[in-house]
């Protein structure tokens, strides 16, 4: 069964820390909903020529937030997609305007022990390149959560299969205010879901 075209008017952004799954729950959720899926940390390394920890290391910090905000701007004008962003991407004010502007934004939230399960399988994360990288996740939470409490919809993401995550972030996208009234306010397609 084909997905309710009002889930392919606007880009769906996903916005989150490291480790909870933007890129995975990503690419199904394109998937499911039959729209393009689009990484914003790929097409950071492909338009920098770097890798992002290469970035971070070459050029510092700000740079690579510099370098995030105008790429992420750029695929904000393309066709609807599901984008995963980085996890200091939905921190910058001008960036959070921007896919409020143009999209729907959904926030995969963890807790600390979920996501302290997921980085350990990877060693690439810049921010987490610490003496103590549970108390730098801590910390991370404690300046982003709340900040990631702004976008549109929240989603826990936790250890069940990917397709739950996917039907409940579905679920909520046929609910969502900005979804069946459209931007502009005007009665639209009805809310259809569990």
């Amino acid at each position: 069964m084909s997905p309710d075209p009002a889930l392919k008017a606007q880009t769906i952004a996903l916005v989150g820390l490291m480790g909870v799954g933007k890129s995975t729950i990503g690419r199904r959720l394109a998937q499911a909903l039959e729209l393009p899926f689009c990484d914003a940390d790929h097409e950071i390394e492909a338009a920098a020529g770097r890798t992002i920890p290469e970035i971070f290391a070459e050029r510092g910090e700000a740079e690579f937030r510099l370098g995030e905000r105008r790429v992420i701007a750029r695929l904000l004008h393309e066709p609807p997609h599901v984008l995963a962003t980085g996890g200091g991407a939905f921190m910058n004010p001008e960036t959070r305007a921007a896919i409020g502007a143009k999209g729907i934004s959904v926030w995969l939230k963890a807790p600390l022990d979920v996501l302290l399960k997921r980085i350990r399988r990877r060693a690439d994360r810049p921010l987490l390149a610490t003496d103590d990288p549970e108390a730098t996740l801590n910390k991370l939470i404690a300046e982003r959560y709340p900040v990631y409490a702004l976008a549109d919809i929240t989603v826990e993401s936790r250890d069940v299969p990917h397709e739950a995550i996917v039907g409940e972030i579905v679920a909520l996208l046929c609910s969502h205010e900005m979804l069946v009234r459209g931007r502009s306010g005007q009665a639209g397609v009805e809310a259809r879901g569990s």
